[in-house]
């Protein structure tokens, strides 16, 4: 079976929708990215050829990779082409798609191609930087940025923004619009300090200083995407067959896509890809699209992964075949926690952004296991849905059910059992499950001296976990306890039948 390269594409019968045409791969270079990850690979990336096909951007990417080997003999043996293979749910329907992506026209490795990556600094027609260094990538540290390369990625960033305001003079319009999409909290914002206390660290002018601060603007952003990247060997086997090619860097993704850049008009216009996706977003402010990820999607998971997986289901996916779990989580979303964010937000927007979370907890290509979800529960527990608890009162002064259920469940996940190895478990049907949570000796020794209500209490009311004295709103103690104690005498599953008014016997699967 051959493999997938420019030749190929080349000399195909005729070129399909999924293949680029010979002039898409003869675009110039106008975008630079730091990373050669799975999420690029999956979002941005295949945006920009997206945007590309449309006629729309009409640039390419060079990639720098941050060392040698891996997959960067693949990019170079494949041209830079890879497969996207897209699968999922959206608006109820089934979407399976193939797309060979060819926005990147070169990898090179900033161990052994320095000089060709500084090189592209004087190119005219760059205009844009990506990265995703992961979150570890957007730190400060030490750097000297006249070394080949620089350490760390702001370090190899600021000595190639260095090389272009050198190579242009200083020109004011040759600054670069940089988006980084590293999944923590204004990283553009912190990505821009990193890089002016480098700086001054490194003794650079006060002209490139005013340069660096004026010319280029360093954009938040948000991406959200499922990209789990190469599939295992049969998926992977079974692809190839279909597709007639063998694709070392042949990439997963779900259907769903959102990245929003925070950015003004000038913004807006040089990142013209925006145009080709409504999944691509510039606009001043992106907080909320932000909410809307933590408090829906995020939210839910929390709330929802102890009682899932207590009421025997391993997955999202299968959660989702099951008509009452799925019943639980549509209303939790819907109907306690998009109210309850504390952010304004258009009741149709938000129920759309819910229809879209629904459609992808549905999708049977993806395999998310709610054990895994349940890692750092606590702590999730506090940051994604006190606010939004708190919100609900404030705004309805009512109980919300739903959350109160999942936080019942919540508390009866984290009741261990034994410690082995300093690790904590619970236990399911006489089968052990671990307890990734640096609270679960609290809750150990809770269980173990308190009884139901008294622990609701006693839990609520700890502000050091919370924040706030959760034990104070009306109801809601009562509430949780009542779920718990249903929880405990007929399991997860008949908790949830109650909740909704429905008997265990009208479970059946859609």
């Amino acid at each position: 079976m051959p493999q997938l390269s420019k030749q190929l594409v080349s000399q195909a019968p005729a070129v399909s929708e999924a293949l680029p045409s010979s002039a898409l791969l003869e675009l110039p270079e106008k975008v630079l990215q730091f990373g050669t990850g799975v999420l690029l690979r999956g979002l941005p990336d295949y945006l920009i050829d997206k945007a590309n096909r449309q006629g729309i951007f009409n640039g390419r990417i060079v990639v720098v990779k941050s060392t040698d080997g891996g997959d960067i003999d693949a990019f170079t043996r494949q041209d830079g082409l890879y497969t996207l293979s897209i699968r999922g749910i959206e608006d109820g329907r089934e979407v399976s798609e193939n797309v060979v992506c060819s926005a990147i026209s070169r990898v090179l490795s900033a161990k052994s191609q320095w000089a060709d990556i500084v090189a592209c600094a004087a190119n005219p027609e760059l205009m844009v930087v990506i990265s995703n260094t992961t979150e570890v990538g957007i730190q400060l540290v030490s750097d000297d940025i006249s070394q080949s390369p620089p350490q760390s990625f702001p370090g190899k960033l600021l000595a190639f923004l260095l090389a272009r305001y050198q190579a242009f003079n200083g020109a004011k319009d040759k600054g670069l619009v940089i988006v980084p999409t590293e999944l923590i909290p204004d990283n553009g914002t912190k990505l821009e300090a990193i890089l002016l206390e480098q700086a001054h660290r490194n003794n650079l002018d006060a002209e490139f200083i005013d340069w660096l601060e004026t010319a280029n603007q360093v954009c938040n952003s948000l991406v959200d995407r499922i990209v789990p990247g190469r599939p295992d060997a049969a998926t992977q086997a079974a692809l190839e067959a279909e597709l007639g090619y063998e694709d070392e860097l042949l990439t997963m993704s779900e259907v769903y896509t959102l990245w929003a850049i925070e950015g003004d008009a000038r913004v807006k216009q040089i990142l013209s890809f925006e145009q080709a996706d409504v999944g691509v977003i510039v606009q001043p402010d992106i907080n909320l699209f932000r909410e809307l990820k933590l408090r829906l999607l995020n939210g839910t998971h929390t709330l929802s992964c102890g009682l899932a997986f207590l009421a025997g289901f391993p997955t999202v996916r299968e959660a989702m075949n099951d008509v009452n779990m799925s019943g639980f989580i549509h209303n939790l979303m819907l109907a306690d926690l998009l109210p309850g964010i504390p952010y304004q937000v258009d009741e149709k927007a938000g129920q759309r952004f819910g229809m879209q979370v629904l459609d992808r907890f549905r999708n049977p290509s993806i395999e998310h296991k709610w054990l895994s979800i349940s890692m750092n529960y606590t702590a999730k527990m506090q940051m994604r849905n006190v606010p939004t608890l708190l919100h609900y009162y404030q705004k309805l002064r009512a109980v919300p059910h739903y959350m109160a259920l999942g936080f019942a469940a919540y508390l009866l996940f984290m009741r261990a059992t034994r410690q082995e190895g300093g690790k904590w478990q619970g236990e399911l049907e006489g089968q052990p499950y671990e307890i990734q949570d640096e609270k679960a000796g609290y809750f150990a020794d809770l269980w173990a001296r308190l009884e139901p209500a008294e622990l609701v209490r006693t839990v609520l009311h700890n502000q050091a976990l919370w924040g706030h004295d959760l034990s104070a709103l009306p109801g809601f103690a009562e509430c949780v306890t009542r779920y718990l104690e249903k929880l405990l005498e007929h399991g997860a599953r008949a908790t949830v039948a109650h909740a909704l008014n429905r008997s265990v016997e009208q479970n059946v699967a859609v």
